[in-house]
């Protein structure tokens, strides 16, 4: 029996390659946005990361980039407050979006951030796709039905990429999966297959550029 939501498997040399050239070449942080005219010009495609508060995002970006530094990562929530953009060589734009959850914020600034990210989802048209984090240790919580119900309603494909699988063994992974798969039944907008990574062991790391050099 196939499972819904299977994992992605690992890519072919080809696209590893490929892979492994975008995010080995030049990547630079571009600009940080707080309203939508202060977007850069849709001119490539996009990719972007989402993920509630202390996911993980930031060391992932790290991570898949082999810059320590290029994402800024905190212990405080909610500390990125602005759409930044990254940019992959000069063909590729990567978007760290605002975390979202339990915010350290006042309420008018994460509402503001709050539009901020829906106006983006609905009117980014060169956005291939989303990735959004789920903490393995964790599963899908209530928080992320929402941003997941923003994509659906976007009509923006988003595919869940499960962080710090170091963090558990494989038998609670294999549970917290079959929560994720149970989950995403109800999210047309979502991409069928899951990514399970670790920045620490840098698992999946090849897979996921692989999957964001073949969005082209």
């Amino acid at each position: 029996m196939t499972l819904p939501f299977p994992q992605t498997p690992d890519p072919e040399p080809l696209a590893a390659e490929r892979g492994r050239k975008l995010f080995t070449g030049p990547v630079e942080f571009l600009k940080g946005v707080v309203a939508m005219d202060g977007l850069p010009p849709a001119d490539r495609p996009e990719v972007a990361f989402a993920g509630r508060s202390n996911v993980g995002k930031s060391s992932l970006i790290n991570a898949l980039t082999g810059r320590k530094t290029l994402a800024r990562t905190s212990n405080t929530p909610g500390r990125t407050q602005e759409i930044n953009y990254f940019t992959l060589g000069e063909s590729h734009y990567l978007v760290d979006l605002p975390g979202y959850g339990f915010a350290k914020a006042p309420v008018p600034v994460v509402e503001k951030w709050q539009a901020l990210l829906r106006a983006y989802l609905a009117g980014r048209a060169n956005l291939r796709r989303a990735f959004v984090l789920v903490d393995i240790r964790h599963g899908v919580k209530d928080v992320d039905h929402e941003i997941m119900d923003l994509l659906d309603r976007s009509a923006v494909t988003f595919q869940v990429v499960l962080t710090k699988a170091d963090k558990i063994g494989t038998a609670a992974q294999e549970k917290t999966l079959a929560q994720v798969r149970g989950a995403l039944a109800r999210h047309p907008a979502a991409f069928p297959e899951l990514l399970v990574t670790s920045s620490e062991k840098r698992d999946g790391l090849d897979t996921l550029r692989a999957v964001i050099a073949g969005l082209g």
